[in-house]
């Protein structure tokens, strides 16, 4: 006869985990943005959203690369190579080594 085991779990604990989360990718998501514009006031709407777009994609820990970015967003390759440069440049985003050339990743 086969032994089954059961595990309680505190429903309502992995509800509140769950939920803070959530809390720290918005948050995350509002620094990207004061990030953004504290580099330049002149950044479009736009590009921000494609920013967050590939944070929610990416995260803090994978790395991407310009196709990555263009998959993600439908931006073309110099275009894609643009933002990628802003962000960079603004220190939203920093080189990875070890990945290959041209890998980045959120800080």
């Amino acid at each position: 006869m086969a032994k089954v085991y059961t595990e309680e779990v505190d429903i309502e604990r992995v509800k509140v985990d769950i939920k803070s989360g959530e809390v720290d990718i918005e948050s995350t998501k509002v620094d990207i943005r004061n990030k953004l514009l504290s580099f330049s006031d002149t950044i479009s709407e736009k590009t921000i959203n494609h920013t967050v777009e590939i944070f929610s994609k990416c995260g803090k820990e994978n790395c991407f690369g310009r196709t990555i970015v263009e998959e993600i967003t439908g931006l073309k390759p110099s275009r894609a190579s643009k933002l990628i440069k802003l962000l960079v440049d603004s220190e939203v985003i920093v080189p990875v080594t070890g990945h290959g050339k041209g890998k980045y990743r959120f800080q």
